[in-house]
């Protein structure tokens, strides 16, 4: 037996969740250091005091210092309020140098601010425009007055160094305008690009380059901290990004200090070696550095000067391996393609979800709030008889001798026969009553006038009536839209809050299901795991897109216990690359339909209509409507039915809502006596459950094995009463089931015969086909030939077939004998 396997979700990930929960708690004293390790560096500025006199001191092939002007121009550009002090910070790392670097240095920052001060007399906006052009003039005049100055003449050798220089600077200030701000805290974005990166580490080369030369006893400080940065970007990054800031380290370095161009290889092979080792932690990232020692310092130094370089090495594993893991996947996170990066982005669309969701709950609730208040009172029908006689006595008795004698002395008389007066042109009945109106000229000196006056003012109260009905339907109206707009932004929030759940678990055993009968499959996603309700992911190979609905569905059918099938298959823009393939629950039933129309008298156009759609993938959505009488204007009634019918139905509002609001629309829009049925069958293709809805239509007729049952309900055709009830009727039908519903002039066309339910249930049953078509076919042309050949009036048949859902192609085992996993485990 398949055992099913979806629904473990919340057991199996419970170690996960606690591990996690651990690791926050461990990990909250370690991001409080942090916090304040960071608080240091940057909002005391100790940062770019000390990059500034770093890049001060740092020289590149022999006599080039390419990183001062850019330097400069950064801190000036970003408006930094210490940038003087930054500045100085920069003559005081040239002067521990040379006298020489601390007057080019000098030269350089003067030259600088000359040149700003005049860009930006012209040029105020779109400083980084023009700022690496000033550098590269600033940077040639700069070189050349020092050179003129220290050797009292030129060469045109100079003038070529002074050029490669200034050109260099150019480019570092490029640089440097990408990666210095992201060391300021005023940087509100965390999720980087990857030229940002490298320039960061192009950042850190440089800075690292002003650190030649110095040494702690038998360490190279350089290459503790250049081989520390390798290790935590590999550890972070992984092998492209270790090999990468290898790379880069190593070549600044090496055009530092010839001696040290062997570090490049060094550094780039421990990075390529630790990221490729970062899965076993910190252990396997330092080991890596530790082979690279080993075979590049033989290669470098030889004998001799190994011993060195593992001091150097394992100075750099110290630094590392005391390094917090908080910090590091910090790290990671500003690293695209990285895990933790993934998560920053997952959060960052979370938070931006978690926002829409809650604006669409608001408005949800106050569409809820409006729907509330548009409901009319439920207020009793209070008699308005004083308001009618006062309004009538103020026209005939306010002026009359007798209306002391008739309201004092016979109050109650005199009430009595004008209610009756009134109740009479209520109902039209003006001259049938002989004897009231004889009573009231007895009694009332002024009674053809008073009778003229009630029946006016019974007229007015009748159209204010009418009016405040209109109203009174036209808020509940209203009422009712809002109400259903609400329903469907709430389901739509709901929607929106479902997220891709912890089911790491499970894509890795269903992966592995999948690559072990030979199918190549890169990743898989799982969504929802609810039966019936699955959604999964998959990116497969381009040579596998095609096994989709062969081997891959029957396969997870066979895994997850219910029937999968394919939604949606994206294929790759790139050629070659890999595709998207979305894997959700088979409906459970299927449903063939079949439709007979004819029109009165042989015409083209039909009061009658119908339609067949899908509400999202699950339900099925059969109705007829007919619109009162024939021609085009019963054609128009019976289309705008179904098709405010089908809009409504698709946007989400419930079914009963739907009806209602179509029958008041239908019903204000028009003063005429324009009407028209409506026969509704919404099914459930997952359980079989239908919902039928029946308005003014005729009986539906469900035909199981020998058996035929009929389907009825009493409401009135749309139009007719604006509020009303709507009648719902639930059948659960089954597999084989035949469903057939029909027009009047279907129902109503054998004039001779009394019992026509008992006449239409023995022609269903006399049927000997169970195709869908043939049967309404069959339907239609019997009631023509029982009618002798004429239509007497629009007709229309639908028959239905349900029937268990067959997949194309069936699922196959994939238990060879091992242990089976379940949703209980």
């Amino acid at each position: 037996m398949v055992q099913k396997f979806g629904s473990l979700t919340a057991g199996a990930m419970d170690p996960y969740v606690n591990r996690e929960r651990a690791n926050q708690g461990k990990t909250k004293t370690g991001r409080s250091f942090q916090t304040f390790l960071l608080g240091v560096l940057f909002r005391t500025d100790l940062f770019f005091l000390a990059a500034g006199f770093l890049l001060g001191r740092a020289v590149i092939i022999t006599s080039l210092t390419p990183f001062v002007l850019p330097f400069f121009a950064t801190v000036f550009w970003m408006k930094r309020k210490k940038r003087w002090a930054d500045s100085l910070a920069v003559l005081a790392g040239g002067l521990t140098l040379s006298v020489g670097q601390a007057f080019y240095g000098l030269l350089a920052l003067l030259i600088f601010l000359a040149g700003r001060q005049i860009m930006t007399a012209f040029h105020r906006a779109h400083e980084e425009r023009w700022l690496p052009a000033l550098v590269l003039i600033a940077g040639i005049l700069v070189r050349l007055l020092c050179q003129a100055a220290f050797t009292l003449n030129l060469v045109w050798t100079d003038v070529l160094t002074a050029g490669a220089e200034a050109s260099l600077s150019a480019l570092v200030t490029l640089i440097f305008m990408q990666s210095v701000p992201l060391m300021s805290t005023r940087v509100n974005h965390k999720l980087f690009r990857n030229e940002e990166i490298i320039c960061f580490v192009i950042l850190i080369s440089s800075v690292l380059a002003g650190t030649i030369g110095w040494h702690v006893y038998d360490l190279s400080v350089d290459h503790v901290l250049a081989r520390y940065a390798v290790l935590l970007f590999a550890y972070a990054g992984g092998a492209a990004i270790g090999s990468t800031v290898g790379v880069v380290i190593g070549l600044i370095l090496g055009m530092a200090s010839v001696t040290s161009l062997y570090q490049m290889s060094l550094l780039a092979f421990s990075g390529v070696l630790g990221g490729l080792l970062k899965e076993a932690g910190k252990t396997g990232v330092a080991a890596g550095l530790l082979i690279a020692t080993l075979l590049i310092g033989v290669y470098g130094g030889g004998y001799a000067g190994l011993g060195s370089e593992v001091i150097d090495s394992a100075a750099a594993l110290i630094l590392f391996l005391f390094t917090p893991k908080s910090l590091i996947r910090q790290m990671a996170s500003f690293i695209p393609g990285t895990r933790e990066y993934q998560a920053e982005q997952q959060q960052y669309v979370r938070k931006l979800r978690d926002v829409t969701v809650g604006r669409v709950e608001q408005f949800s609730g106050l569409f809820q709030t409006l729907a509330k208040s548009f409901y009319p009172p439920a207020e009793e029908d209070r008699p308005d008889d004083d308001l009618f006689l006062s309004k009538v006595t103020a026209k005939t008795c306010q002026n009359c001798f007798k209306k002391e004698s008739c309201w004092v002395k016979n109050f109650e008389q005199t009430q009595h026969l004008m209610l009756e007066l009134r109740e009479e042109s209520r109902k039209g009945n003006r001259d049938e009553n002989a004897h009231l109106h004889r009573l009231w000229r007895e009694h009332c000196s002024k009674a053809d006038k008073t009778m003229d006056v009630i029946r006016k003012e019974q007229g007015f109260s009748e159209l204010q009536e009418k009016m405040r009905r209109n109203v009174k339907e036209s808020r509940r109206l209203v009422a009712d839209q809002l109400k259903g707009v609400s329903q469907v932004m709430g389901d739509f929030a709901s929607e929106m809050k479902r997220e891709r759940g912890l089911h790491e678990w499970q894509e890795e055993m269903i992966l592995s299901k999948l690559n072990g009968v030979g199918l190549r499959v890169e990743s898989i996603e799982i969504y929802n795991l609810e039966s019936g309700a699955i959604d999964i992911e998959a990116v497969l190979p381009n040579d596998n897109y095609g096994a989709c609905e062969k081997v891959i569905a029957p396969l997870l059918s066979d895994i997850l216990g219910e029937s999968i099938v394919v939604e949606k298959k994206q294929a790759s823009d790139l050629p070659g690359g890999p595709s998207r393939v979305v894997f959700i629950s088979a409906r459970a039933y299927d449903l063939e339909t079949g439709v007979a129309t004819a029109a009165r008298g042989g015409g083209f156009v039909s009061g009658d209509n119908y339609s067949l759609f899908e509400i999202g993938s699950k339900k099925y959505v059969l109705a007829i409507s007919d619109g009162m009488g024939h021609g085009e204007r019963a054609d128009m009634e019976s289309q705008d039915t179904l098709q405010l019918l089908k809009k409504v139905l698709k946007s989400g509002i419930h079914e009963t809502l739907a009806i209602k609001s179509i029958n008041s629309i239908l019903s204000l829009r028009s003063t005429e006596e324009i009407y028209a049925t409506l026969d509704l069958a919404l099914i459930d293709l997952q359980n079989a459950t239908s919902k039928f809805l029946k308005i003014g239509s005729n009986p539906s007729f469900i035909k199981r094995g020998g058996r035929v049952i009929m389907l009825d309900a009493g409401n009135l055709p749309i139009g007719i009463i604006r509020d009303f009830d709507v009648d719902v009727k639930t059948e659960q039908l089954k597999s084989g089931d035949l469903l057939i519903m029909m027009s009047d002039g279907i129902f109503d066309a054998p004039k001779h015969i009394e019992n026509k339910e008992a006449w239409v249930k023995r022609k269903i049953k006399e049927l000997q086909t169970n195709d869908p078509q043939e049967i309404a076919d069959l339907l239609l042309e019997e009631v023509i030939r029982v009618g002798d050949g004429s239509i007497d009036d629009d007709m229309t048949v639908i028959a239905a077939r349900i029937s268990h859902h067959i997949p194309e192609w069936s699922a196959f085992s994939t238990d060879r004998g091992e242990k089976r996993f379940s949703r209980a485990e």
